[in-house]
């Protein structure tokens, strides 16, 4: 029969994972949730999923709170960023498994952040549903990589590692102030301006560290450490341009120093004003062995890695039925090629009843990282300490 699962959220990024979800071979039921109904049409509508026999015009829904009555296993939360940690909790509540798209929060007030944070973990723990966090760069071809040579022990003793997110707000192929645009354009988002206008009247300005885990999930899903203490500068912004205004964020850039539980270091750049054509990428530094720019180091030589080399092997089933659906399209999908893994591993988990490789522990470490780095930047780069909710473990 294979597993029932609700997509919410069909915008732009939501909709690229729907077709994948729907081909995988453990489902065998998909349903459709998105306030603009345009959005559930397009694919219901489309010849591949009628044919599929997954999806019925009765799992068709406008709400969160309608989906969460229906009677399916799991819910994949692909929403705004803002959205996702309530509604995930909401799901869980109402006895489903869930996977979060990131980030879990982002809002203006750190400490909001941080207690959402802890309320995904609470309500994991309590309800005992299954919580994935779909942060792309843990299946990236690099940190599946260095995951595998850090189970081997090749590192040795981690020493420091740095994770960057270099993306100009004005960068031409992905405009932040187009994407600021279209989202605030949308029915949820001119919600959003009216809360996020109350931040401003309380002097709570937010910055890039807010969103910083495609620069933290590398180096802490290789390393297995979480961050203890942080000093964070920030930078900017040197702009007038009008995408600093309608943030409100108080700095572009935010760098980030860490002390890690390992007694490894780590340095973070969440940078949105920077001259440079944009990169998402980590490095790690071991005693015995380094990974950087997709090239194995050790005492004796250097391997350059070319990308099949460093991906872990899709399910040749699962890869066939993938390649099926979308054939015009790459099979490992966008962010690297993570778009596969994510689903594949969200939906063998909840088949398999098993906790998700990325889970709730990791993705708050991911966050409560940002965060305090925020609250760091804010007063000069007081190294402050940053709290953990350990590995559930």
């Amino acid at each position: 029969m294979g597993i029932s699962i609700g997509l919410v959220g069909l915008g732009s990024f939501g909709s690229s994972f729907a077709d994948l979800f729907m081909a995988h071979p453990l489902t065998g039921r998909v349903a459709l949730c998105d306030r603009e109904a345009d959005r559930v049409a397009a694919f219901a509508n489309k010849e591949s999923w009628k044919r599929s026999g997954k999806f019925k015009p009765s799992d068709a829904y406008a709400t969160l709170d309608d989906i969460c009555k229906a009677d399916l296993d799991a819910l994949v939360i692909i929403t705004q960023h803002w959205l996702h940690a309530p509604q995930c909790v909401q799901a869980m509540e109402a006895g489903k498994h869930v996977y979060c798209a990131v980030p879990l929060l982002s809002v203006p007030d750190a400490d909001e952040i941080l207690d959402w944070c802890d309320r995904a973990v609470r309500t994991t723990e309590r309800t005992g549903r299954h919580f994935m966090y779909g942060e792309t760069t843990f299946y990236r071809p690099e940190a599946m990589y260095c995951r595998r040579r850090a189970a081997e022990g090749a590192f040795g003793r981690f020493v420091y590692s740095e994770g960057e997110y270099f993306h100009a707000f004005d960068l031409p192929t992905s405009d932040l102030r187009k994407v600021w645009a279209h989202r605030m354009g949308s029915t949820i988002g001119k919600e959003f301006l009216a809360r996020r206008a109350d931040y401003g009247r309380r002097g709570i300005r937010g910055g890039p560290m807010h969103y910083p885990t495609h620069s933290t999930g590398g180096p802490i899903s290789v390393t297995g450490a979480h961050a203890v203490k942080v000093s964070c500068r920030g930078f900017g912004p040197a702009s007038r341009d009008e995408y600093f205004a309608v943030t409100q964020d108080a700095f572009s850039n935010e760098t980030a120093l860490f002390t890690m539980s390992d007694g490894s270091t780590m340095r973070i750049c969440e940078y949105r004003e920077i001259g440079f054509r944009g990169r998402e990428t980590f490095r790690i530094y071991g005693t015995e062995g380094s990974f950087e720019d997709n090239v194995w180091h050790d005492k004796k030589s250097a391997t350059e890695l070319s990308v099949p080399e460093m991906r872990d092997k899709l399910p040749a089933e699962v890869e066939a039925a993938f390649r099926a659906a979308r054939p015009e399209h790459d099979v490992y999908g966008g962010h690297g090629g993570s778009h596969a893994y994510l689903v594949h591993e969200f939906v063998d988990a909840i088949a398999h009843d098993r906790r998700p490789a990325c889970d709730v522990y990791q993705g708050v470490r991911y966050m409560a990282a940002g965060a305090v780095a925020h609250k760091s930047a804010l007063r000069d780069g007081e190294i402050l300490d940053v709290p953990d909710w350990g590995d559930g473990r």
